[in-house]
Formats: structure tokens, C-alpha cells, sequence
């Protein structure tokens, strides 16, 4: 008999996961909810509307959670919390994943069909443009980043507890730039390398335009092989993407559920600091968009899906669907301009995780060891920032590695155990930069579409 009750116990607890009544009434109150988005789905509600209500009522619930269960330092050691937690990340988590399935077939073929069907020889205009872009907006990222860190005293005077935090191997710039090349395609596929997946399709979309001259019966049948499956896979995206609102309230109150409130309040000063420097960023996104005769608030809503995703799933790359499908339908940049901009732009150039928080960070430490900071470190850690923010992967996690190469370039690197206070609350902070990094990537393929002739304005006023 207390075998039998045991077996059941581990039944519950390790495999169904449901070893409390608060569980089961947390997955149910989820699914009301999930019901309740229908609702408005069937009463035609429009998509931004309903991702923003999803957005609150996502916060909301995480929020309930937590004072449910009394608002505990570690949440991870309530068992039923870290029930809650796994279902609600089979929910959102799941989502993400069926987003990431279609990024590396979508930006292959992405990138073949633009090349193959480009008129002229406008590949390497288009390519230093984009990367142009994303470079520059993160050096503009980085001073800013230098600038509130130093009004806000980052570290100044701040006794940050040492925790396990180790720094990363850095890796020469020599070695960064051979790691992006494609040495093994079906590698670099499986692997997410999504730079090495870029140059794969640029050879092979090179090679169709110079074979279509006079082998064009021959490769026929590819061409056609690709514009299929690019409309296929653009069906599937589509369809995936319709889920996003219930993805959104499973993926942000599984984020408080699983971190807690209280981890917020040791390092309160740098998360001011870090969204206030985001908040800024966006601000001068904004005023790139006005500056190419777009109206910043309806850019905003045009954008609107793609910066939810990314706050709330803290992965440039798995949003990469959903912000080349709002580039074109909604923001009124090329097809082709979306796909290749945003595809290099969740791998390099991000403004929050590789520009802002590296800087917010060498200045934190900076002011805790007494390095001095004079011009010359200034431009140091400026230039670092810049090119170390090539080939960082857009997902949950690489803004570690930016910091580690950035203070590690700037001979700190001893002190990177310092900043494990920062890094406990990471997946807070990681919303906020997430969302910058794709805000740069929407106005950076938008800025090269412009300046291209390739912006079709009545697209983007259409829900004016």
C-alpha cells in the first residue's frame, strides 16, 4: 500500500507534473483565458489589439502567481510554482519553437528567391547598406549606454554580491569572421547560424541569376522549386503566428512565475538605467522613421506585433517571421529588402543586447574596480561594442557572451563575477533589450528600403 502511494506521489509530481490543487487551478484559470482570446478572435478584434490586451493580462497573472504564493526570493523551490512554470512553457515555449522550425527554411529561401529574381547587381549596395545600418545604430546604442551609465553612477559606491557567473571565451575577430562562414551548410542549418545560412544562399542565388542566362530551361523547374516552396512556407508562418496572443500570456507569466519579483529589487538601479537607455533608443528609432517621412505613432502600430513577441519570447531570431511579414504587409518595405534586412539583422548589430548593456555594464564595473574611464576608454569600448556585436546569435542568452567579449577587449575581465547580481535577473532585463534589437532591425531594413526606392508608403498607411 505505501509502495502503491508512492509510485502515485512520483506519478504526479515527475510526470504529470500536478502534485498541487494550485497547479491544476493556474493551468485552468490559463485556459479561461485562452478562451477568452477566441472570443475576441471570432468578434474580430484587430491582431495589435488583441497581443496588447495578452501583454497585460500575461503580467497580470504572473503578478497573481506570485502573491499567491507569497512573493518568494528563490520561486524555483516551490514545487508547485515550477509546476506551473513547465505548463505554462509548454505553452509559450512550444510556440517559440514552432517559430524557430520556420527560420532557417524561411531565410534560405528568402535569400535565394531576392538574389535570383534582383535586377541589376545591387546585392553588395544592399548588403554594406544594411550592415551600415545596424553598425551604425549600435555605436549610437553603445554612447548611449556610456552616457546614462555615468549619470546614474552605475556601481559607484555599490557592493555587488560575488555569484557564480563565469566569463566566456573570447574569441578573436579573426576567429568570429570564419565562424560566420557556411564551412558546413547542413551544419550551419541545424546550428541556427543564420549569417552562415545568409552567405549559403547568396552563392546559390548568384548562381541562378548567372545560370539563368544560358541554362534557363535547365533550372527552371529549381526556380519554380523555390517561389512554391517560399509561398508554402509563408502559408505555415502565417498559420503559426495566429496563436502569438496565447503564446504572449503563457510566455510573460511564466517569466514572472519563474524568476519572481523579488530577485528585482538588489539590482533596481541598473534595470532603471538599462530601460531608461532603451526607452532612448527607441525614442531615436522613432525619429529615423520621421526622418524617412514616416509618421513615428503609426510606424509604432505598424511594428507593434513583432516588438510584443520579442519582449515577451526574448528571441530576435524566433520573432524573425514575424518581423519580415510586418516589414512587408504593414510597414511597406520589399519582400525581398524585409527578408535579407532582417534576416542578418537578428545576428548582428543589436541595439539592446550587444550595444546598450555592454556599455551600462564596462561602466558598472568600471566605477566598482576604480578603472579610470578618460576618452580614450571611451573610444576603446565604443569600437569593441561595434565589432563584437557581429555574429552574436539572436536568442535568450547572448547578451552574456556580448559582455564577456566586450569587458574581456577592454582588459576587465577578472571582474566579470562582479556582475552576477545583474545577470540573476537577466530574463527581466533580456525583454526590454530584446525588443530594441528587433526595433533596430525593423528601422534599419525600413531606412534601406527607403533610401533603395523599394518603400511602398500606401502600404504603410493603409490603417491610418
Amino acid at each position: 500500500m505505501e509502495k502503491l502511494e508512492m509510485e502515485q506521489s512520483t506519478f504526479l509530481t515527475q510526470f504529470l507534473l500536478l502534485s498541487n490543487p494550485l497547479t491544476v487551478a493556474f493551468i485552468g484559470v490559463l485556459i479561461i483565458l485562452f478562451f477568452g482570446i477566441r472570443q475576441m478572435e471570432k468578434r474580430k478584434i484587430k491582431f495589435s489589439i488583441r497581443m496588447i490586451i495578452s501583454t497585460i493580462i500575461g503580467l497580470v497573472l504572473g503578478l497573481i502567481i506570485q502573491w499567491v504564493a507569497g512573493f518568494p526570493e528563490i520561486p524555483k523551490d516551490i514545487v508547485w510554482l515550477s509546476e506551473v512554470s513547465s505548463w505554462y512553457g509548454l505553452v509559450g515555449n512550444g510556440f517559440m519553437d514552432l517559430l524557430k522550425m520556420l527560420v532557417v527554411p524561411l531565410v534560405f529561401l528568402s535569400i535565394v528567391r531576392v538574389i535570383m529574381n534582383m535586377q541589376g547587381e545591387g546585392i553588395g549596395k544592399l548588403t554594406a547598406k544594411t550592415i551600415g545600418m545596424l553598425l551604425g545604430t549600435t555605436v549610437i546604442a553603445a554612447i548611449i549606454g556610456v552616457i546614462v551609465g555615468q549619470i546614474f553612477g552605475l556601481g559607484s559606491g555599490d557592493i555587488v554580491v560575488i555569484q557564480d557567473a563565469e566569463i566566456r571565451e573570447m574569441s578573436s575577430i579573426v576567429e568570429t569572421f570564419r565562424g560566420l562562414l557556411p564551412a558546413n551548410p547542413v551544419k550551419a542549418m541545424a546550428e541556427a547560424n543564420i549569417v552562415a545560412v545568409v552567405i549559403f544562399a547568396a552563392f546559390i542565388g548568384i548562381a541562378i541569376r548567372r545560370m539563368s542566362k544560358k541554362h534557363g530551361e535547365v533550372i527552371e523547374p529549381f526556380v519554380k522549386w523555390i517561389e512554391a516552396f517560399y509561398k508554402i512556407i509563408l502559408s505555415v508562418a502565417m498559420t503559426i503566428i495566429k496563436f502569438m496572443p496565447y503564446a504572449v500570456i503563457a510566455l510573460l507569466a511564466n517569466t514572472i512565475t519563474a524568476r519572481g519579483v523579488g530577485a528585482l529589487s538588489s539590482v533596481l538601479h541598473f534595470i532603471v538605467a538599462i530601460y531608461l537607455s532603451l526607452a532612448i533608443m527607441f525614442v531615436i528609432h522613432l525619429g529615423i522613421a520621421l526622418l524617412n517621412g514616416l509618421n513615428p505613432i503609426q510606424y509604432t502600430k505598424n511594428v507593434l506585433e513583432p516588438l510584443v513577441l520579442a519582449f515577451t519570447s526574448r528571441s530576435s531570431l524566433g520573432t524573425l517571421p514575424v518581423t519580415i511579414e510586418a516589414l512587408h504587409k504593414n510597414v511597406g518595405v520589399d519582400e525581398g529588402v524585409a527578408s535579407f534586412v532582417g534576416s542578418l539583422g537578428s545576428n548582428m548589430g543589436m541595439n539592446g543586447c550587444a550595444g546598450i548593456y555592454p556599455a551600462l555594464m564596462t561602466v558598472m564595473l568600471a566605477n566598482m574596480t576604480g578603472t579610470p574611464m578618460d576618452f580614450s576608454f571611451y573610444v576603446m569600448l565604443v569600437i569593441i561594442i561595434t565589432i563584437s556585436s557581429l555574429g552574436i546569435a539572436g536568442l535568450p542568452g547572448s547578451a552574456t557572451i556580448a559582455v564577456s567579449v566586450v569587458i574581456s577587449g577592454m582588459g576587465m575581465g577578472a571582474y566579470f563575477p562582479l556582475v552576477g547580481g545583474v545577470i540573476a535577473v537577466d530574463p527581466i532585463i533580456d525583454m526590454g533589450r530584446t525588443m530594441v534589437n528587433v526595433s533596430g532591425t525593423l528601422i534599419s531594413a525600413t531606412t534601406v528600403a527607403k533610401t533603395e526606392g523599394k518603400l511602398n508608403k500606401e502600404i504603410f498607411s493603409k490603417n491610418e
